[in-house]
């Protein structure tokens, strides 16, 4: 029989270290977290702010996050189910709604902070690359976060950097530069002003809704059925963005959605079992007394009978 090394002994086993819950379960990244979060001594526990971009199937949630030994603290949030509140009501996962939202929640950290009216950012995208620099030396300095992407692979062209692009154009300092936006040419080492300045305006929505209806109108019809029960063409998008971007730079305020308790309350009802009193369980209880002595009886009626018979 050959020889065979055993690679895990009980010495293994005994000194194994289990890996962190949020690792087991595959949702944290722990080397990226960690240099994200590790916040320099000199610096007298003041915190590391992120730029927290996640995606899910109907909504993009940007945050700005810092961490303590407690755990993480959002400083302010936003979401793109706020934007038909701004104008923008189709299409809340695309890289146009991203950038919106990057928007959306640059604008109220900045507006908490107190820094809003100094650093506006860029009030008219154009696609270049810019960083928010510091007004002087009498002046605050600008609000610096990190990107966090979480598990997203950051490829070029990423959903990630429309809210990234978005927040930085909103007057957040965000240390980046322009080779995942789209638009960037890696061979001539480039970016493309005009192709990122079309996904800012939702330009690549409104060629493909073009392309779309020319090649396949029922494919098209059914895959924009709620644009166009809105009566929004090609045409619009551009607009509609545009002026989103200026109502959410007017008020970035979240405003609560208002909900119907008196419904919720009637629709809870109707599954509630209704809390007896104690009279009525006692009452309850005497009932289900009678109930059994009753078919007792019945049972040694029905036994009396047999042994008649018998």
């Amino acid at each position: 029989m050959p020889f065979v090394k055993l690679q895990k002994n009980s010495a293994y086993f005994s000194r194994y270290q289990v890996k962190p819950r949020r690792r087991r379960e595959g949702k944290t990244d722990y080397y990226a977290r960690k240099r994200l979060v590790a916040q320099a001594k000199n610096k007298y526990n003041s915190p590391k702010y992120r730029l927290v971009v996640r995606f899910t199937n109907k909504q993009v949630i940007v945050q700005v996050v810092y961490a303590k030994l407690q755990g993480d603290f959002v400083l302010c949030a936003a979401t793109s189910k706020e934007l038909p509140r701004y104008g923008i009501k189709h299409g809340l996962t695309n890289w146009t709604a991203a950038y919106a939202t990057g928007l959306l929640c640059a604008r109220r950290a900045l507006t908490k902070l107190g820094l809003a009216d100094k650093y506006e950012g860029v009030t008219e995208p154009d696609g270049t690359m810019t960083l928010t620099e510091a007004l002087g030396d009498d002046e605050p300095r600008p609000f610096k976060c990190f990107l966090d992407v979480g598990l997203k692979r950051t490829t070029t062209g990423n959903r990630l950097f429309g809210a990234l692009k978005g927040a930085s154009d909103g007057g957040i300092f965000i240390p980046h530069n322009e080779k995942r936006f789209p638009g960037y040419d890696i061979e001539s080492k480039e970016l493309d002003a005009e192709v990122l300045e079309k996904y800012i305006t939702g330009g690549h929505v409104a060629e493909y809704m073009e392309s779309l209806e020319e090649e396949d109108d029922e494919r098209f019809k059914k895959q924009f059925s709620t644009y166009l029960a809105d009566g929004v063409g090609s045409e619009d998008i551009e607009e509609i963005y545009t002026n989103a971007y200026a109502a959410i730079r007017e008020n970035p305020e979240f405003v609560p959605t208002e909900k119907d308790t008196a419904k919720w309350k009637s629709e809870s009802a109707k599954f509630r079992t209704a809390k007896l009193t104690h009279a009525e369980r006692a009452a309850r209880v005497q009932e289900k007394i009678a109930a059994y002595k009753a078919s007792r009886g019945d049972e040694e009626e029905e036994e009396a009978e047999e042994e008649d018979e018998e």
